[in-house]
Formats: structure tokens, sequence, C-alpha cells
């Protein structure tokens, strides 16, 4: 069986570097990305099964990054976890249409299980 694969975009390197090492523990392929300018190039060539979207990614921010994603017929079925410290994380991700939220900071074992939630749902 082929390794699930998580795209991660976030511009605050521990975070990227935890998160990754995590994921990859748990024989998750991770790729990660600081900015968000090229989301849909990024997102065709690697082709991930869920994606973590910080809220304050550099370039077009994180609303606008997934809301082209779900604006896009071929990319709208890949689930959007949205990620933020804001305090308005609800209205956020509403307005990007994300597919689900989690809080930073957050505890790493509710972000697994969401990640698993969702991969198991695309079954």
């Amino acid at each position: 069986m082929s390794k699930k694969k998580i795209l991660i975009f976030d511009d605050d390197a521990a975070i990227l570097e935890v998160v990754t090492i995590i994921f990859e523990e748990n024989g998750y392929d991770v790729k990660i990305s600081e900015t968000s300018h090229d989301i849909l190039e990024k997102v065709a060539e690697y082709q991930p099964d869920v994606i973590l979207m910080d809220n304050w990614i550099p370039k077009i921010g994180g609303v606008e990054a997934t809301r082209l994603l779900k604006n896009s017929e071929e990319f709208k079925h890949i689930p959007v976890i949205y990620v933020t410290a804001n305090n308005d994380i609800v209205a956020l991700a509403s307005e990007a249409r994300a597919d689900d939220y989690v809080s930073k900071p957050f505890n790493l074992d509710d972000l697994e299980e969401m990640v698993e939630k969702h991969i198991r749902e695309q079954v």
C-alpha cells in the first residue's frame, strides 16, 4: 500500500519540522511549503491526500489559498485542515471553505486523529 501524502503550508519552520517528523514516523509522506502563491501547481504536482493550511502563510494567505483549491474541480475533494492561532478560527475556516480546523498551539495527537479521520473518509 502506498504511503498517504500530506502537504503542509506553514511559514513557521519549527512547526514544519515537528509536524513533518511526527507524520513521517507514522508512515506518511510529507511535503512542506512556506508560501502559498503557487498552491495549485504544488497540489497538482504532489497530489496530497490531506492539506494542512496555516492562516498566515505568506503571499496570498490561507483563506485565499484554500478558496483556490475549493474552487477547483480537480482539487476540491482534497480535505483541507485549517491551522491558526487566530481567535476567529471558526469564521476563517468557514470563509476559506476548509473541511476542518485546529487551533495553534495544537495537541499533536488531536492533529494526527483529525488527519486520519479525513483520510479514512476518502476511502
